[in-house]
């Protein structure tokens, strides 16, 4: 069992940076990849990108890559997801997830309750 909260998420300006932090509680977070997704209002759910558990290689949506970077840190059982160069169109409610990795919901079992990003023109 993992239980997950995101924190980090707030109101910023186009062109600006967020760093959003999801920590987990229990002693396997490790071995999870842990994933990034997003869901703006009227939306689905989609992904943003995930990093495998020893945090050795990651992967993004098109939509991100060259903005968004994903990091984690296995000792403090936190992953990261660096946000720069902010477009409105990142506004969503951003969404850590626990599972075996990839791009689909599906394979997370473990969620978080989000935290809000809205990103101002």
């Amino acid at each position: 069992q993992v239980q997950l909260v995101e924190s980090g998420g707030g109101v910023v300006q186009a062109g600006g940076s967020l760093r959003l932090s999801c920590a987990a509680s229990g002693r396997t977070f490790s071995s999870y990849p842990m994933g990034w997704f997003r869901q703006a209002p009227g939306k689905e759910r989609d992904f943003v990108g995930w990093v495998t558990s020893g945090g050795g290689a990651t992967f993004y949506a098109d939509s991100v890559k060259g903005r968004f970077t994903i990091s984690r840190d296995n000792a403090k059982n936190t992953v990261y997801l660096q946000m720069n160069s902010l477009k409105p169109e990142d506004t969503a409610v951003y969404y850590c997830a626990a599972g075996v990795g990839g791009s689909s919901v599906s394979r997370y079992n473990y969620w978080g309750q989000g935290t809000q990003v809205t990103v101002s023109s």
